[in-house]
C-alpha cells in the first residue's frame, strides 16, 4: 500500500493536477452557457472525467518528450523522471490510462464527440515539439486549452455556435499570454539549449508587451461571447472581475523585477478562472 500511495504521489506531481483549475472552471463556463442553465450532472461529471483524462495525457507526453530537456535546466531537474523516480514506460503506461479514461468520458457525451476527440489528443502531442523550432509554441498551447469550453459546449449539445469559438478563444489568449510570462522563468537556459519562445525572440519588455496584448482580447472576446448570449448582470460582472485580476496580475510584475512571478503565474490565473465561473454560476440561476 504505501508503494502505491508513492507512486499515485509522483504521478500527481508529475502532471500537476492542481493545475488543472486553469481549464476545468472554463469547461464548465462553457456547458453552463451552452444550456442558458443548469447542465445534467452526469454530463458534469463526465466532462469533469474528460478534462481529468485529457490533460494527464497531455502533461504526461509533455514530460516524456521533454525530459531530456528538463535534466539539464536546474529548475526542472527535479522532476520525476530526470531524478529516475518515475521511468519512461511509467509515464507511457500512465498516458494510456489516461487516454482510455478519457475516451471512456467521450463516449458518455454527445456521439458528436466520438468523431472530435482526436483533435485535442493531436495538439498535446505536436505541442512539446514546437519549442524545438518555433517561439509561437505559446499560442499553440492557449489553442489547446482554449478546447475546453468549446468541447464543454459541444459535448452537451453537440452544436458550435460562435458564441463557443469565442469563449475558447478568451481561453486561448488567457492561456497564451500567461504562458509568456511563464518563459521568462528559463530563458537563460533556453537560450543556451537552443530552444525557441517569445522570451528567447523578443526578450523581456516583448514578453510584456503580448502578454498585455493577449490580456486585453481575452476581456474583449469574453465581452464580445457575452453580447449575443442571454447573460444578465452578474456575466457581465465577470469580465469586468477578470479584467481587473489581469491588471492586477500584469501590476506584480516589470521588466527587470519578476520577484513576484510565482504569485503572478499561479496564484493569479487560477483564481482568475474560478472567480470566473462564479459569476457564471450565479447568473445561472
Amino acid at each position: 500500500m504505501q508503494a502505491v500511495a508513492t507512486y499515485s504521489g509522483r504521478f500527481v506531481s508529475l502532471v500537476k493536477l492542481e493545475h488543472t483549475l486553469f481549464a476545468l472552471p472554463f469547461a464548465y463556463v462553457g456547458a453552463f452557457l451552452a444550456v442558458d442553465g443548469a447542465p445534467g450532472a452526469g454530463d458534469l461529471v463526465w466532462i469533469t472525467v474528460a478534462m481529468i483524462g485529457a490533460r494527464s495525457v497531455a502533461m504526461g507526453l509533455n514530460r516524456l518528450v521533454d525530459a531530456g530537456i528538463d535534466a539539464r535546466n536546474p529548475r526542472t531537474a527535479g522532476r520525476e523522471l530526470p531524478r529516475g523516480l518515475l521511468r519512461p514506460w511509467h509515464v507511457i503506461a500512465f498516458c494510456a490510462a489516461a487516454l482510455a479514461l478519457f475516451l471512456v468520458a467521450v463516449y458518455q457525451l454527445d456521439p458528436v464527440v466520438r468523431w472530435l476527440w482526436p483533435i485535442p489528443i493531436a495538439g498535446f502531442v505536436i505541442y512539446p515539439y514546437l519549442k524545438r523550432w518555433t517561439w509561437l509554441s505559446h499560442l499553440w498551447l492557449g489553442a489547446v486549452d482554449g478546447l475546453a469550453p468549446v468541447g464543454a459546449w459541444v459535448a452537451i449539445t453537440g452544436e458550435l455556435p460562435w458564441q463557443a469559438w469565442a469563449l475558447g478563444a478568451a481561453v486561448a489568449v488567457w492561456i497564451a499570454g500567461f504562458d509568456l510570462f511563464y518563459s521568462l522563468f528559463d530563458v537563460a537556459v533556453d537560450r543556451e539549449q537552443g530552444l525557441h519562445s517569445w522570451a528567447t525572440r523578443f526578450g523581456e519588455v516583448g514578453v510584456f508587451n503580448g502578454a498585455r496584448l493577449l490580456h486585453a482580447a481575452t476581456v474583449v472576446l469574453l465581452a464580445g461571447a457575452g453580447v449575443r448570449l442571454d447573460v444578465g448582470l452578474f456575466y457581465w460582472l465577470g469580465v469586468a472581475a477578470v479584467g481587473a485580476l489581469l491588471v492586477y496580475e500584469h501590476s506584480l510584475l516589470r521588466p527587470g523585477d519578476l520577484r513576484r512571478l510565482d504569485a503572478a503565474f499561479f496564484t493569479v490565473n487560477g483564481i482568475i478562472s474560478v472567480v470566473f465561473f462564479a459569476f457564471v454560476l450565479a447568473d445561472t440561476f
